[in-house]
């Protein structure tokens, strides 16, 4: 059905809409947990996600609900609408939206799915009624049959006379039209915009520093504040003395809230020197492992009980029949985020009212966070998602949100939050640490007989616990039924949804006890971010094992998924997989099928005197139909940077309850020098849009590491590779 209606302009303009005349249609019907579109409920207003308003001044206007983390959304969203409407881009205007509890159904941005999971769908369906709205209209006014009408850039054309009218003459008319029940969708190869190569609409103001960032947020009155939390998890303020603090000039005052400790000042640099100052005794709490306890009892775990995953064959007959076993042990640390712009916020508590300016992928929870923790009303909490300096999943949590609030509560003007870079090093939510540990092997004629494998892992304690059953794939039993343990879904993701055919295959899960409490949280790409490596490693030492060349032995397994063989057949042959390199150099595999995404990656390493180079990443990538290939480019090559330094020096580190790593001269990232060359190659394709956003993370870490192998002969088993001498 189409879930598109009028908005009544009462309701358009209470709701934050641009007053005026013309036409304004919302996509309604929301987004349910898992990000699918939901049916309409019989209201005009309810559930709205989207809005395009034509006004009679030409303009179009394109509300976009989700927050830009660099990805594009301000851009690629509103190509899917003006391509569908029939406009000249240069009449479009991008509007952000700001927080509405169902307004625009569910604004959160993660998980890859802005573009796809719905929202090409509806957003097509928006442009496509209101285009045949218009045409309508026009066709009333000439008394003509609307079928005798075409559209081109921003006008309707009688086909018989010639006549021309703009959409700018006819919105208010158009308004008044009934919206269609199925508007007729644009052939693709009627598209304008989408598919094109597009700039980001953004870019220009970006470079002229002009972007509003959270950091930059300016409301008149404006303090400045910066929380002091414990340095262990789980612990608390006992005692403190702000002697110190409040001899800092500029600092105007220093109390504590349910984390910590704020600073306020009249500007950063002195809220930040105030804490330093701070002489604080901690309740340190209970929690005092360190990183080398955590893995110790990981370790322990997987010698207990699983809960079943996967399950395809019979294990104990595949067991019996390998010829050469393999066994190992893969271990991925803890991640930070650290993304550019630490975490902050900006709040104005008043009596009846709140205002919110934050970087946030989450715009709504931010709302109920604030008017749970003030006690107004939801309708009264105004929250406007600004530019975000990374996210990473990093956005989605409220904790920096918590302590804003509860600062602005104490302080009568608005107040901005920002955190030290060490306090948001330290008091991330970590991408969980990982540990699997594997037994299998091949048989005499090489394939595999037999793969088990036990993965421990921490839920993700940002959301609670994601307890959800994770479903089987490629055939098999899937999680165990009949109320009984149940994997954590993202755990095991990357493990189970390996698309390898496996005849005799167990894979399940083991939970860690409530002893391990290091808070944990969406990172890029969650589980596959470690698990890819994991499965990847482990499907190249049984090639090894059986003697078989790596892309040879995946692309025997990869009968029944097309999607992925084919991209990892373009992957192999772009990078000349059967050339030999020079001397010195080798070459790896990775791939990965990730939220909708199919992603294969060689790399091509070379290590001079214990040195490791990461010379090129060949990468083909098919992300079904692509919306702005510039973009998704964009976020390809941001994936492998991401990756690529994670696999080679990421890693928080716990002593003692809290974490080691401070800033960036402990926890690296990778240098320009350290580029790869990077070559994509994105597959055409007529399936739905998946995302682009994460998936092409996961398999640079393998690539990279198998290609080490391939070099050396050194299996690296335990991210990340700085640890390893090569």
């Amino acid at each position: 059905m189409n879930n598109v209606a009028k908005i009544d302009r009462r309701d358009f303009i209470r709701w934050g809409g641009i007053a005026g005349g013309g036409l304004v249609v919302g996509v309604y019907g929301g987004y349910d947990a898992v990000g699918q579109m939901l049916a309409a409920n019989g209201s005009d207003t309810a559930s709205l996600n989207a809005f395009v308003q034509i006004d009679t001044d030409g303009i179009v206007s394109i509300w976009v609900a989700k927050v830009d983390m660099g990805q594009g959304v301000r851009t690629s969203l509103p190509m899917i609408v003006a391509d569908e409407l029939d406009v000249d881009w240069d009449d479009v205007r991008v509007v952000q939206a700001d927080a509405h509890p169902d307004k625009y159904g569910r604004m959160m941005t993660v998980g890859s799915s802005s573009v796809r999971r719905g929202a090409w769908m509806g957003l097509r369906q928006a442009g496509a009624s209101a285009r045949e709205m218009l045409v309508a209209a026009a066709a009333a006014r000439w008394s003509v049959a609307a079928g005798e009408c075409r559209t081109e850039m921003g006008s309707v054309i009688h086909s018989g006379s010639g006549r021309r009218l703009s959409y700018a003459d006819l919105a208010e008319e158009a308004a008044a039209m009934p919206v269609p029940e199925h508007p007729t969708l644009k052939d693709p190869s009627e598209f304008r915009y989408i598919g094109t190569p597009m700039k980001q609409l953004d870019t220009p103001a970006k470079v002229r520093g002009e972007a509003v960032f959270g950091i930059d947020a300016r409301p008149e009155g404006l303090l400045f504040a910066t929380v002091f939390h414990c340095p262990t998890f789980g612990g608390s303020v006992a005692s403190f003395d702000a002697t110190e603090s409040l001899a800092v000039s500029g600092v105007r005052d220093v109390f504590e809230i349910s984390s910590g400790i704020a600073v306020v000042a009249d500007n950063t640099w002195a809220a930040f020197e105030g804490a330093d100052k701070l002489d604080v005794t901690w309740n340190k709490g209970d929690f005092a492992m360190s990183s080398a306890d955590i893995f110790e009892h990981f370790a322990e775990v997987a010698e207990g009980e699983g809960a079943e995953a996967r399950s395809e064959g019979d294990i104990a007959a595949g067991m019996a029949a390998v010829e050469t076993k393999v066994e190992a042990v893969y271990q991925a640390p803890y991640l930070a985020h650290a993304t550019m712009e630490p975490m902050n916020c900006t709040v104005h508590v008043q009596p009846d009212r709140v205002e919110v300016w934050v970087p946030t992928q989450g715009p709504q929870g931010v709302q109920s966070t604030a008017a749970r923790l003030t006690g107004i009303a939801v309708e009264k909490v105004t929250v406007h998602p600004m530019f975000l300096g990374g996210g990473l999943g990093r956005r989605g949590a409220n904790d920096f949100v918590t302590d804003a609030v509860e600062t602005a509560m104490k302080v009568d003007a608005p107040v901005q939050v920002l955190w030290t870079r060490e306090e948001d090093m330290r008091h991330d939510l970590y991408r969980p640490a990982a540990y699997a540990k594997f037994e299998g092997g091949v048989d005499a004629d090489g394939n595999i007989a037999a793969y088990r494998l036990r993965a421990v892992a921490q839920p993700l304690s940002a959301t609670g616990s994601s307890d959800g059953g994770f479903g089987g794939g490629r055939g098999g039993r899937g999680g165990r039924g009949g109320g009984g343990p149940r994997p954590d879904r993202n755990a095991v993701e990357g493990l189970v949804t390996m698309p390898y055919e496996v005849s005799n295959l167990l894979i399940d899960y083991g939970r860690p006890g409530p002893q391990v409490r290091t808070p944990t949280g969406y990172w890029r790409s969650v589980g596959p971010s470690h698990n890819c490596w994991i499965t990847e490693s482990i499907i190249d030492e049984l090639a090894h094992a059986a003697g078989r060349d790596p892309l040879e032995f995946r692309l025997s397994m990869l009968g029944n998924a097309p999607r992925i063989r084919h991209v990892l057949e373009v992957a192999a042959q772009k990078a000349n997989w059967s050339t030999p390199l020079p001397e010195g150099r080798a070459r790896g595999i990775g791939l990965v099928i990730d939220k909708g995404g199919y992603v294969a990656q060689i790399a091509e390493v070379s290590v001079e005197l214990g040195a490791l180079r990461v010379h090129k990443v060949t990468c083909a990538a098919d992300y079904g139909f692509v919306i702005n290939p510039l973009t998704v480019d964009a976020q390809t090559v941001g994936c492998i940077v991401n990756g690529l330094a994670a696999a080679l020096y990421g890693e928080i580190t716990l002593a003692d309850g809290g974490v080691v790593e401070s800033n960036f001269h402990n926890y690296e990232l990778l240098r320009i020098d350290e580029m790869p060359e990077v070559d994509i190659h994105l597959i055409d394709s007529d399936e739905e849009p998946g995302g682009a956003g994460e998936p092409a993370l996961p398999p640079i870490a393998p690539a990279v590491t198998n290609a080490i192998f391939a070099l050396t002969g050194k299996r690296i088993r335990r991210l990340p590779i700085k640890n390893h001498p090569l």
